[in-house]
């Protein structure tokens, strides 16, 4: 997170960072939801990068025997860094893993939709996994590729749109699995409606084994 230190001295901003070094900063105490934030990341390498791309085919004559400088030529292809500004917030939730190392899967359930389920989705979400820490969910597409910084950071512009001010209250959140077509929102859900599986039969048999 990127976050800026108002009011006082030079001094007494930098006593205040200072205080913060090694301690646990909670992400409700820096967003909230309906607030509008920017997220700056790193662009991915595009596709078929082996024979290059943005290329000329014809590159200048045989003599002179250089590249000309008019010719011209490919440069930087990816990890360019971009900004996107304006994502709103639509929740901001507390972990399924509490401080005592138990696991409460409630921080899916909207005030319209009772099931009790976590935010991560049946399967893991796709080349991340579980989320068992404090999460943010924004509206839109989040810029980055896997296993790459995102920084997050309060809005720069004044907010008067109707949009920016709108208050979102969330009905359901889809918890189905993000690896084909999922149709289940949680195991349970998935075990009652599928019946006695052989595979639940061989983990019971195997877990009563040991």
């Amino acid at each position: 997170m990127e976050i800026q230190v108002n009011g006082g001295s030079a001094k007494d901003k930098v006593e205040f960072g200072k205080n913060l070094f090694e301690k646990e900063v909670p992400v409700k105490s820096i967003f909230a939801e309906n607030e509008m934030i920017d997220v700056m990341g790193v662009t991915k390498l595009p596709r078929k990068t082996h024979r290059g791309l943005c290329k000329v085919g014809c590159i200048g004559s045989w003599h002179p025997a250089r590249v000309g400088w008019s010719v011209p030529r490919a440069g930087q292809k990816g990890y360019f860094h971009r900004t996107e500004v304006n994502k709103k917030v639509y929740r901001i939730a507390d972990g399924c893993k509490k401080a005592d190392g138990s696991f409460e899967h409630k921080n899916a359930t909207t005030e319209f939709d009772l099931t009790e389920k976590s935010i991560t989705p049946m399967g893991g979400f796709p080349h991340y996994g579980t989320v068992l820490q404090d999460f943010l969910m924004i509206k839109g597409c989040c810029v980055g590729t896997k296993k790459r910084v995102v920084t997050l950071r309060k809005t720069l512009l004044a907010q008067t749109s109707r949009t920016a001010l709108e208050e979102i209250k969330l009905k359901f959140i889809d918890t189905s699995s993000k690896f084909g077509h999922g149709r289940f929102q949680t195991a349970d859900e998935k075990s009652k409606f599928m019946g006695v599986m052989k595979k639940s039969i061989t983990q019971a048999a195997a877990a009563g084994a040991k």
